[in-house]
C-alpha cells in the first residue's frame, strides 16, 4: 500500500504539494528508523553519551564487539540459532500437514481442535509457564527430563496455532479440482500435497516464516525456565542479564542488542516477496 494513497495525497499537485509529502515522508522515516540508526552507530562508537544521538559515530572502532566476546555473547548468539533453526523447521512442518488435514479432510471434532487452538493463542506465556515446566520436567508417557536440554526449548514452540490457522485458510483456497485431475492421473495423497498443495502455498510459507521465526528468536521465558545453566542461554535471556552486570559497559550492551536485533530484519528481508504476496492473497481472499 503506498502511503500517499492511504493519506490522500496521490490528487495532490504542485510545489506545496510535494513540500507536505516530503515531509510527511520524512518524519516517517525518522520515527521508525531513528532507532534502528542509533542503536547500529552507538554498537560501533567508542565514546558512548546516552542522551545524544549520532548518525555516524565519533570513534569508529570494533571493540565493543571485541568485548561481548568475553562476556559470551557470541555463544548466546549460537544458542540462539540452533533454537530458531531447528524450532521453525519443525513448527513449518507441523503447521503445513496439520493445515492439510483441517483444510482437506472432514473428521469428526475438527471444530473442537480448531477451538483449542484458538485457545492455545489467547493463553498468556506467563499463565502456562508452571504447567509447561512441570511437562518438560517428566514428560508424559516418556517420562523423560527435557529441562537443562535444547530439545526444551525446540519441542514446545514446533507447533504454533497461528502459523496452523494462516496455512489451513490458504489451503482451503486451492482449487480442489487441481487434487481431483491429480488423482485421476494416478498421483497419491503425499504426491498431491507435495507437489500441487504445498507449491501453490509458497505465499503462507512466507508468512509463518516471518512470523515463527520472529516469535522463536523472541522467546524469552521458555528459554529462561529450561536453561539452568547461563551456558545454554539464548540471546533475549542473556541481554537481562548484561543489562545488570556492572561490569558490562553500556557499548557491548548495544552491541548485543544489535546482533539480537539483526536476525529478524534479515528473516524479513530474505523472505519479503512471499511475505507481502501472503499477506496481500489474505486481503484479497478474506
Amino acid at each position: 500500500m503506498r502511503f500517499d494513497s492511504a493519506l490522500g495525497l496521490e490528487s495532490r499537485r504542485g510545489p506545496l504539494a510535494t513540500t507536505g509529502k516530503v515531509l510527511i515522508y520524512g518524519a516517517m522515516v525518522v520515527v521508525f528508523t531513528g532507532p534502528l540508526i542509533g542503536l547500529l552507530m552507538s554498537a560501533f562508537n567508542k565514546t558512548l553519551d546516552p542522551t545524544s544521538f549520532s548518525l555516524w559515530p565519533d570513534e569508529f572502532t570494533l571493540e565493543n564487539f571485541i568485548k561481548a566476546q568475553d562476556k559470551n555473547v557470541y555463544l548466546y548468539l549460537l544458542n540462539s540459532f540452533i533454537v530458531v533453526g531447528f524450532g521453525l523447521l519443525l513448527q513449518v512442518l507441523v503447521s503445513v500437514f496439520a493445515a492439510y488435514s483441517l483444510a482437506r479432510k472432514k473428521f469428526r471434532g475438527m471444530t473442537f481442535v480448531m477451538l483449542l487452538m484458538l485457545a492455545t493463542m489467547m493463553l498468556p506465556e506467563e499463565i502456562i509457564a508452571i504447567p509447561l515446566s512441570l511437562v518438560l520436567a517428566d514428560m508424559p508417557l516418556l517420562h523423560v527430563n527435557l529441562i537443562g536440554t535444547y530439545a526444551g526449548m525446540i519441542l514446545p514452540v514446533g507447533a504454533w496455532g497461528f502459523s496452523i490457522l494462516v496455512m489451513t485458510e490458504f489451503m482451503k483456497e486451492v482449487p480442489v479440482e487441481l487434487e481431483e485431475a491429480a488423482r485421476i492421473d494416478g498421483a497419491g495423497e503425499l504426491r498431491i500435497f507435495a507437489t500441487i498443495i504445498l507449491p501453490l502455498c509458497r505465499p503462507a510459507l512466507g508468512v509463518i516464516g516471518v512470523f515463527g521465526f520472529t516469535m522463536i528468536w523472541d522467546q524469552y521465558l521458555l528459554p529462561l525456565i529450561v536453561a539452568p545453566q547461563s551456558e545454554m542461554w539464548t540471546l533475549p535471556v542473556a541481554l537481562r542479564s548484561l543489562r545488570s552486570d556492572e561490569e558490562v559497559g553500556i557499548g557491548v550492551l548495544l552491541a548485543a542488542s544489535l546482533l539480537a536485533l539483526l536476525p529478524s530484519i534479515i528473516a524479513f528481508l530474505a523472505f519479503q516477496r512471499q511475505f507481502m504476496r501472503g499477506l496481500t492473497s489474505g486481503a484479497v481472499k478474506g
